[in-house]
């Protein structure tokens, strides 16, 4: 059920990190004219036309270099083409084939991987024509674009998606619920499967970072089949400073995709930390069922209020986020820990839920009644009618005769109204408006 990965490669100043804000719509990778500037690999969910993939932006490549930070950004790129499943080469039109990208045509070639070229700075008719020229990395015929005035972006997303592998979302009657443990280093991961499973399969060591790769561990509970996946601590980018630690981050957001339910972990002795945050979002942006459990529990000194206090104090933080269930656990006493897979097993139902289109209109008609959407410019705002698209996680489309009109206060209404009506606790769920 993993998602395909798409990794943007070049020599540095090429705009890859341009592109990549451009095809999210949104600026999530730092720009700037000075070559390099992009030092580590930014990833995203990137939603085209209604097919997910995950984009991956890299540093510059530099295969002659084999010192300093071009070293590092070479290998970084590398681990991209090696684990992508499309691999968009981008070259700058304005400046022309040079050695470094004859180099890494050679190299692409010999990956056997599938190759986009795309020709950036494309800013006019005149500039695109000098895209023929790339013609002689013997990757076919370049595709126009412009990072700069958005020229051709929709038409790259097109022939993306076209050459993606088909992506086998949801579950299959009878297969293995995978659980991804999930959280930064150090926080009880392994020490959490032992502890579950009974016995000392995975290696615990107080030093952080020990995990440096996704290990997968069957195991049955109650009759039912399991696969636990203990994965690599998930840190904050500024302290990745290894390539190992670069390529030990991706196998961990591939992890969390091909997972079904995450289970994220925090340390109840540090408290919820930003980086714990920013753990959880890699499990909602992925859109799998979440579960929050607090661990070392036996390690907080408490009274009979702990517990209220904790929990509103991680209610307010991740305040957007209240859906996700709470927890606390302790790997190490064994406290609680085996009641997290009935947890588990709730809202891994609640991700697969299905709703009757009769019953979401009933609910739709309420909802309108209760508060119908505001006027924006003059135009009255209708929704005609919703269907549930899909499961896992359950995604609803309304129709409406201005979809792009709605205010997001009034979609965010929505989701709280669905979430009120139906048991989606532990699952993010997807609305999209379609115009009727």
């Amino acid at each position: 059920m993993s998602l395909p990965l798409v990794a943007l490669i070049g020599r540095p100043n090429v705009g890859k990190s341009s592109l990549f804000n451009r095809f999210l719509n949104r600026r999530l990778a730092i720009v700037d004219d000075t070559p390099g500037v992009t030092r580590d690999r930014n990833y995203s969910i990137c939603d085209w036309n209604g097919r997910d993939f995950y984009l991956v932006d890299t540093g510059g490549i530099i295969p002659s270099s084999r010192q300093g930070i071009e070293k590092l950004v070479l290998e970084q790129s590398e681990t991209a083409i090696e684990q992508a499943d499309l691999v968009v080469l981008i070259v700058d039109c304005q400046v022309g084939v040079d050695s470094t990208e004859q180099q890494i045509a050679a190299k692409l070639l010999r990956s056997g991987k599938n190759v986009l070229l795309l020709a950036n700075k494309s800013d006019n008719d005149s500039m695109a024509m000098n895209k023929f020229e790339f013609m002689q990395l013997g990757l076919g015929e370049p595709m126009a674009v412009s990072a700069n005035t958005g020229l051709g972006v929709g038409d790259v997303l097109d022939a993306i998606v076209a050459m993606l592998p088909e992506s086998e979302e949801g579950y299959t009657e009878g297969d293995p619920v995978r659980i991804a443990v999930i959280g930064k280093p150090n926080v009880g991961k392994s020490s959490f499967i032992n502890k579950l499973i009974g016995e000392e399969r995975v290696i615990v060591s107080p030093v952080p970072g020990t995990t440096r790769d996704a290990v997968d561990t069957p195991f049955k509970f109650e009759d039912r089949d399991y696969v636990l996946v203990d994965t690599a601590g998930l840190r904050k980018k500024a302290k990745v400073t290894e390539d190992l630690e670069f390529f030990t981050n991706l196998r961990t957001i591939r992890a969390i995709e091909n997972c079904h339910v995450a289970l994220a972990l925090i340390d109840g002795s540090e408290g919820l930390t930003v980086q714990d945050l920013k753990v959880i979002e890699d499990a909602i942006g992925a859109r799998r069922a979440i579960v929050l459990a607090v661990n070392k529990w036996d390690l907080v000194e408490k009274d009979e209020h702990t517990i209220d206090i904790y929990t509103e104090q991680i209610r307010e933080f991740v305040r957007t986020y209240s859906y996700i269930p709470l927890m606390f656990i302790s790997s190490l006493t064994g406290q609680r820990v085996s009641k997290v897979i009935p947890l588990i097993d709730r809202v891994f139902e609640n991700w697969q839920r299905q709703i009757g289109t009769a019953e979401l209109n009933d609910l739709a008609q309420a909802i309108v009644q209760k508060q119908p959407p505001a006027a924006v410019q003059g135009k009255y705002i209708k929704l005609f009618y919703v269907t549930q698209a899909g499961t896992c996680p359950p995604t609803f489309v309304f129709f409406s005769n201005y979809p792009k009109l709605l205010q997001k206060s009034y979609i965010r209404y929505i989701e709280n109204q669905l979430r009120e009506a139906y048991d989606f606790e532990g699952v993010p769920i997807r609305i999209r408006f379609k115009k009727r």
